[in-house]
């Protein structure tokens, strides 16, 4: 039932449209789609710039996605998709052995429906997958201690492989985390003191075993992107010191210390931090108070369980609590979390406070359809003209944090997502007559509906999300040289999408900044896709097609810059436009539109 309930959700939503969205979504695609291409696994490229910022196997999984079934944006999906679905499998498989089948059913599902997961898999990054990994190396920790485990050392060995496959996906967080966590699960249970509890964990064949799985392409990656070692301990434009440096010590110390540069990223206070996680695990962070009614100390399996996952949750969480934190980061602690509020829902040393959750459930179900109802009044009769970016406003400032946009929201916004309320409205009647009648499955089946509903309002938003229309006008219109404004990230969908420009390198307008501002610094990057205003200027009023692909904001900019006679709409969409410096057809417009003020 957990496979089933995740496939439909998390592979149920990797149909496009929504497209690939603009920054690192489309990012990952491209990259994996550029190493398909090159054949160099090794350094992961933007636009032949390098970017070593992260580890390779999300985009080895992506590219291998695009050998079996060709380069599509639903392929791209799939590798997350199935990481999410395996999770959830891997989250029920651990509580059915560590307290029974139906308490690991219900923590199966907790994973599988819990907003959190599905929220953080909307884009291609590897957390869901290195989150795999971890709760299977605490899994095979705990089962290479158990006394009545006759494979302990096989288990061991699960556990070292699961590691070394973490620091292939997410660095060496994937290493700290299940480490730090067992190293405290040991010192609170006083294994540490036994001998039998290192012969059994084995830790030099253990550290050999993640050394043969992710020690090579780190070599590589060095001995490829020289400088090989550089111990700096600051971060700052203009440098250049190799992948090592880059890797291990801008992107892991200085990172956790708040220090690296480029500054890319945005933190969330502490506070948020802790508390949002009500809101990643709802519907089942209801019955969080019922956790504490849970046994913990004992020598029976399931209390070991639960005493690991607290180790586990809380040493990662207290981790990001000293470091630089994103909503997502973390992720790797859900299954842990959701471990325990599987256990609550079926232990009757809980059953108290589980019906005061479940009271508790039905109360913000009840109030979340009420305020539904309350939209769809608001805005049942308004207009929709165009695409829902002329109802947004634009809060640039937060983009840095992975929720940034839902600040761009207005009253009018929800005029374009009628037919999303009304399904999650129908989502939340029955959560909550569930709730009423003390069912889980309601709620279940209410979050079914629920992603669903939020992928058909993602579907309504992607205009202003991805960039799909401007590479869909752009494979149509006469070829040219295409010019991105700002950052790569801005419009990396319209790479991935312009299929008649895919083996080109694209000029980037004052783009050497965030993620690759590094490596345009190295000795190899290319010299002839950075310009600046000047030149764009001398190549825009040439005689030869050039495309520029903007945002609305900066139209006056480039009207003072080029003069306007000199500016033609092709496309438009999102509030983002693709301009060209001739008319090439009949019909083509000069440009009208103006920034809003």
């Amino acid at each position: 039932m957990v496979v089933a309930v995740a496939a439909v959700i998390f592979l149920g939503c990797i149909i496009s449209p929504p497209s690939l969205m603009d920054d690192v979504d489309a990012v990952q695609a491209q990259i994996a789609r550029n190493m398909l291409d090159s054949g160099d696994w090794v350094t992961a490229r933007l636009n032949g710039v390098q970017y070593l910022e992260k580890s390779p196997l999300i985009y080895w999984m992506i590219a291998v996605s695009y050998e079996i079934f060709g380069v599509h944006d639903w392929s791209a999906r799939i590798p997350v998709a199935l990481s999410a679905v395996i999770l959830c499998w891997l989250t029920f498989r651990i509580g059915a052995w560590a307290f029974d089948a139906r308490a690991g059913l219900y923590s199966g599902l907790v994973m599988a429906t819990s907003i959190g997961l599905w929220l953080f898999t909307r884009i291609q990054i590897p957390d869901v997958t290195v989150t795999a990994t971890i709760a299977l190396a605490m899994w095979a920790f705990l089962r290479a201690l158990d006394p009545q485990e006759a494979r302990f050392s096989w288990w061991a060995a699960v556990m070292a492989g699961a590691i070394g496959t973490g620091l292939l996906l997410k660095g060496l967080i994937a290493a700290v985390f299940p480490i730090a966590a067992a190293l405290l699960y040991l010192g609170i249970t006083g294994l540490w003191k036994q001998r039998s509890t290192w012969q059994r964990l084995n830790i030099m064949r253990g550290v050999l075993i993640a050394l043969v799985i992710a020690a090579p392409w780190h070599v590589m990656a060095t001995l490829r992107n020289p400088p090989y070692f550089d111990f700096t301990m600051s971060s700052g434009p203009g440098h250049y010191r190799g992948f090592f440096w880059f890797y291990f010590l801008n992107e892991h110390v200085l990172r956790f210390l708040n220090l690296r540069f480029p500054r890319d990223y945005n933190t969330v206070p502490r506070a948020y931090f802790w508390l949002f996680h009500l809101l990643w695990l709802f519907p089942w962070s209801v019955y969080f108070p019922a956790v504490a009614k849970l046994k913990f100390k004992g020598d029976d399996r399931a209390s070991r369980m639960r005493l690991l996952c607290l180790c586990w949750a809380g040493f990662l969480l207290v981790f990001f609590t000293f470091s630089s934190t994103q909503e997502y980061y973390s992720m790797p602690a859900y299954p842990a979390l959701a471990l325990l509020l599987g256990s609550a829902v079926v232990d009757e040393r809980a059953a108290q406070w589980r019906k005061y959750g479940q009271i508790v459930l039905s109360l913000v179900t009840s109030v979340a359809l009420v305020a539904i109802i309350y939209l769809l009044a608001r805005v049942w009769n308004l207009p929709t003209p165009g695409d829902i970016s002329r109802a947004l406003v634009q809060h640039p400032e937060d983009y840095t944090l992975s929720l940034g946009h839902m600040g761009d929201l207005t009253i009018n916004a929800f005029a374009y997502l009628k037919l999303p309320l009304l399904i999650a409205g129908v989502a939340f009647l029955i959560g909550s007559r569930s709730s009423w009648r003390g069912s889980h499955v309601g709620a279940v089946a209410m979050m079914i509906l629920f992603f669903h509903a939020a992928r058909l309002a993602l579907v309504t938003f992607d205009p202003y999300l991805a960039s799909r229309p401007l590479a869909e006008a752009l494979n149509k219109a006469p070829h040219g040289k295409l010019i991105l404004d700002d950052q790569y990230y801005t419009y990396s969908s319209i790479v991935f999408y312009a299929s008649a420009y895919h083996s080109e390198r694209l000029l980037l307008l004052n783009g050497r900044v965030n993620n690759l501002e590094y490596g345009a610094n190295a000795p190899d990057a290319p010299k002839d896709v950075f310009i600046n205003d000047a030149e764009f200027r001398e190549r825009w009023l040439s005689p030869e097609l050039f495309y520029l692909c903007a945002d609305k904001e900066q139209v006056v900019r480039f009207e003072k810059l080029v003069g306007r006679e000199s500016m033609y709409t092709l496309a438009d969409s999102g509030g983002k436009f693709v301009f060209a410096n001739r008319r090439m057809v009949e019909n083509a417009r000069v440009i009208t539109v103006r920034p809003a003020r």
